[in-house]
C-alpha cells in the first residue's frame, strides 16, 4: 500500500522518509516555533479586557483585533503554501518568526488603538507561516502512515501554546503589567530564531525532494487550480471550516468576556474554564490522531460528531433558561468545545491523500484558510451583534449555527466523491507496488 497516498500501513516504501530520533528533533524544532507563535496568537484572548481599557475601545472595535489578525493569516495561507512548496520549510519559518517576533514586540509598545492594531496584523502574517510549515516538516522527515498522528501532535503542542497564554501570560498581565508582559514575551520568539537557524534542516539527506518546475505566474495558477480540483483539499477546507472556529472564537477573544460578563464568573474562574477548553483539546487531539491512523474511515464520523456534539452544547447553554448557566453545563461546554482543534486536523488528513509531495504546502494551505475564515466571521459577527443587542451574548453566539450549517452541507455533498477518489488512488497504489519494473 502506497504510504504516498497517506493511507496507514507497516510497509514503508523507498523514498518514503525513516523517521527516528533525528526526525523528532528536527521537527520539534519547528513545532517549537509554532509553540511560541500560538502563544503570541492567543495572548489577546486572555487581554481582552485590558486591552479595551488600555485602547478605549467598544466590542466592535476589539474584536477588529482579532478580525484583522485573522484576515491576514487566512489571506497569506495560499501563498504561504506556494512559498513552502518552493522555498523549502526553513526559509518561511525563518521569515515567519522574524514577523511574529516584531509584531508582538510592537503590540507591547504600541501608544496608539492603530498601532496595536498594525502590530497584530505583522503578527498575524508570521504566524500564518509556521504551521503548514511544521506539517509540511512532518512529511519530509516521517513515514507518510505517521502523517495523522503527526498532525495532532503538532497541533498539541499548539494548545500548549495556548495553555501558556490562558495561565502564563494572564497572570503576568495582573502582576506585571501590559507592557513588561508582552516584551516579556516576545523574547521567546529571539529563542526559537536561534534553535531555528541552528538546526532545522528541510529534509534528512538522502531524501531531497524532486525539484518542481517553477515558471511564475503559470506556477502558482497550475498549483493552485490542481489542488483546488481535487474533492479531497475542498473536503478537508470545508471540514476545517466547519470544526475550528466555535473553539477558536472562544479562546481567541470572547470567551472570557462570556463568561465574566453574561455568566457572571470571576476572572479567575472564567480563566480555570478556558484552560480546560486547551486541555480537552489535548487529551482529544492524541485520541483522534491515533483513531485516524488506524481507522482512516473514522475521520468523516468523528469530524461531523463533533460538530454535532458542539452544536449541542452551544445551544443548550445559551437557552438555558435563568440568568446563568450552571457551572456543569459550562464545563460540559469547555470540555466538547476541546476536540473541535482535533476535529479541524481531520482536514488535512482529507487533502493529503488527495495530493502529491509536490502540492502539499498548497494544499495545506487551502485547508487551513478554511476554519480562519470561518473565525474571522465569526468574531466579526458577535462584535456587531453585541454592539447593535446591547450586550445579548445569545443572540450574538447563535451567529456560530449559521456557518456550522453551511460547512455541514458541503461536507455532506463532498465526502462521497472524495472517498471514492481514494479508492481509485488505493488501487492503482497496490497495482504500481506490485509491478515493479526490472
Amino acid at each position: 500500500m502506497s504510504n504516498r497516498n497517506g493511507y496507514g500501513s507497516a510497509v514503508t516504501l523507498p523514498g518514503d522518509p525513516p523517521g527516528g530520533r533525528r526526525a523528532a528533533l528536527v521537527w520539534g524544532v519547528g513545532v517549537a516555533v509554532y509553540f511560541v507563535a500560538v502563544i503570541f496568537r492567543t495572548s489577546l484572548g486572555v487581554a481582552g479586557l485590558d486591552a479595551a481599557d488600555r485602547f478605549d475601545v467598544n466590542a466592535s472595535a476589539l474584536s477588529t483585533f482579532s478580525i484583522l489578525q485573522l484576515l491576514v493569516y487566512a489571506g497569506m495561507q495560499i501563498p504561504v503554501g506556494l512559498m513552502v512548496d518552493r522555498l523549502g520549510t526553513k526559509k518561511v519559518l525563518v521569515l515567519g518568526v522574524v514577523l511574529f517576533t516584531v509584531g508582538q514586540l510592537g503590540f507591547a509598545l504600541s501608544p496608539s488603538y492603530g498601532t496595536a492594531l498594525a502590530s497584530r496584523a505583522l503578527l498575524g502574517c508570521g504566524d500564518a507561516m509556521t504551521f503548514i510549515s511544521v506539517l509540511r516538516l512532518g512529511s519530509r522527515w516521517f513515514p507518510a502512515r505517521r502523517g495523522p498522528l503527526i498532525g495532532q501532535v503538532a497541533a498539541l503542542f499548539g494548545m500548549a501554546g495556548n495553555l501558556v497564554s490562558t495561565v502564563v501570560v494572564a497572570r503576568a498581565l495582573h502582576g506585571l503589567g501590559w507592557t513588561t508582559t508582552f516584551v516579556g514575551s516576545s523574547l521567546a520568539g529571539v529563542l526559537v530564531l536561534v534553535l531555528l537557524l541552528l538546526f532545522l534542516k528541510d529534509h534528512p539527506e538522502g531524501y531531497e525532494p524532486q525539484p518542481a518546475p517553477h515558471a511564475g505566474a503559470a506556477y502558482v495558477r497550475r498549483q493552485i487550480a490542481e489542488s483546488w480540483r481535487e474533492p479531497g483539499t475542498r473536503l478537508g477546507m470545508w471540514v476545517h471550516f466547519t470544526t475550528q472556529f466555535p473553539a477558536m472564537v472562544f479562546l481567541l477573544l470572547w470567551g472570557l468576556p462570556y463568561l465574566v460578563e453574561a455568566q457572571g464568573l470571576s476572572r479567575s474562574t472564567a480563566g480555570t474554564l478556558l484552560t480546560l477548553v486547551v486541555l480537552s483539546n489535548m487529551v482529544v487531539g492524541l485520541a483522534y490522531g491515533q483513531i485516524i491512523a488506524r481507522h482512516h474511515a473514522a475521520r468523516a464520523p468523528l469530524a461531523l460528531g463533533t460538530v454535532a456534539a458542539t452544536a449541542l452544547l452551544w445551544g443548550t447553554t445559551l437557552a438555558y433558561p435563568g440568568d446563568h448557566a450552571p457551572m456543569w453545563l459550562l464545563v460540559t461546554l469547555c470540555l466538547v468545545l476541546g476536540a473541535c482543534g482535533p476535529a479541524s486536523m481531520i482536514g488535512f488528513d482529507f487533502a493529503r491523500p488527495a495530493n502529491p509531495p509536490e502540492r502539499q504546502g498548497t494544499a495545506s494551505g487551502i485547508v487551513n484558510m478554511g476554519g480562519f475564515v470561518a473565525s474571522m466571521t465569526t468574531l466579526l459577527a458577535v462584535g456587531v451583534l453585541l454592539d447593535a443587542t446591547g450586550d445579548d451574548y445569545r443572540i450574538a453566539f447563535s451567529s456560530v449555527f449559521v456557518l456550522e450549517a453551511l460547512g455541514v452541507a458541503q461536507i455532506l455533498r463532498l465526502k462521497a466523491r472524495t472517498h471514492r477518489r481514494e479508492r481509485e488512488r488505493l488501487v492503482a497504489s497496490r497495482v504500481e507496488a506490485v509491478h515493479v519494473p526490472v
